[in-house]
């Protein structure tokens, strides 16, 4: 009993869910607030509420490694992100919705294809479990993001904090110009990965082994039958919406990485991956909202570890904020460079 209301606190992320939800069926306001609550409510108490940095110790992180609930947790993200998309459709077909109510709910559908189709698949795509691996991929699928399976796990852990990384923002890079180098590099990436494990196996890239060839087939037969099922203009703002869930993800990867390095031992390899390649926040709430994803020092430093039991470290270096405001902070380069080239000095990256 105690250990299922420990992991009661991972629920908290579906307040999100909730307020998309009542975006999809209110008008006015109420269709704005996921966006308000993310990205303002959210910032503005972490600026009040001191970072935790405590890890849970032998016997708590064994305990939690256990149980299940906190996979349960995850897999009830699937059935409710494929019935966001269910009510989301069906909100477009609401006659007398006016232009800013849609874009609300634009964008707070958009906010769930980041924050539950693309996040908590970024968790369960690192589980061994074929099932669990299914998982993330139906819900990348919510984002028309399923080339994110291949380049993240077999590209951005081998080569993050590199130039051979995409989705690893340079010093002095702004998000803008990131969101270039990222969605191009990131995707022809895990065409080139997914081409030369086909071809290790003796088949041509248009076979259907090829699993970015398969991702690309499925995500179009996805929106073809929404098209079918709901309409043209239900088929444009799914795509709409699929688009803003990875730019979402693709501004998160520049707040985790920018201005870090690590370091060339030879021609062809680089250190090891340790805790200070990666930007590392403890600020609880944005924690729990993207369950422990700000705590990616430690996800990098080994990525077989669940969400639950991620540490911080000491010689990670911290954001000032949680991942909302940071992300918030991205999009004013001036503002951005000031406060994150001070951090960079602070930890003498």
């Amino acid at each position: 009993m105690i250990k299922s209301l420990k992991s009661f606190k991972y629920f908290t992320p579906f307040v999100l869910y909730i307020l998309a939800l009542l975006s999809f069926n209110g008008n006015g306001l109420i269709c704005w607030t996921p966006l308000l609550y993310t990205f303002f409510l959210i910032p503005f108490v972490e600026l009040f509420i001191k970072a935790d940095r405590q890890n849970l110790d032998e016997v708590e992180e064994a305990l939690a490694k256990k149980n299940k609930a906190y996979d349960f947790i995850l897999y009830a993200a699937v059935i409710m992100q494929y019935y966001s998309l269910w009510v989301f459709f069906n909100s477009l077909k609401q006659e007398q919705v006016s232009t800013i109510d849609m874009i609300g709910r634009v964008l707070s559908m958009g906010l769930l294809c980041g924050a539950f189709g693309i996040n908590v698949a970024h968790e369960l795509g690192h589980r061994v479990n074929k099932m669990e691996q299914t998982f993330a991929k139906l819900l990348l699928l919510t984002s028309l993001y399923m080339h994110f399976f291949i380049e993240h796990n077999k590209g951005h852990h081998k080569h993050v904090a590199t130039p051979h990384d995409p989705s690893t923002a340079k010093y002095n890079q702004t998000v803008y110009a990131f969101w270039i180098q990222t969605l191009i590099g990131t995707y022809l990436s895990a065409w080139k990965i997914a081409n030369e494990e086909v071809e290790k196996k003796g088949k041509r890239w248009y076979s259907l082994q090829n699993e970015m060839l398969l991702f690309q087939i499925i995500q179009l037969l996805f929106v073809l039958a929404i098209y079918y099922f709901f309409g043209t203009m239900s088929a444009l703002l799914f795509v709409l919406a699929a688009f803003m869930g990875g730019l979402l993800l693709e501004t998160v990867n520049y707040i985790e990485h920018y201005g870090l390095s690590r370091t060339q031992t030879n021609e062809q390899q680089f250190e090891r991956v340790q805790p200070h390649h990666s930007w590392n926040s403890n600020h609880i709430i944005g924690r729990l909202m993207l369950f422990e994803l700000s705590r990616h020092s430690d996800h990098h430093y080994l990525a077989s570890r669940k969400y639950q039991i991620l540490r911080s470290f000491d010689n990670a270096p911290q954001m000032p904020t949680g991942y909302p405001g940071m992300i918030l902070l991205s999009l004013f380069p001036p503002l951005w460079f000031k406060i994150m080239h001070q951090q960079i000095k602070k930890y003498k990256l």
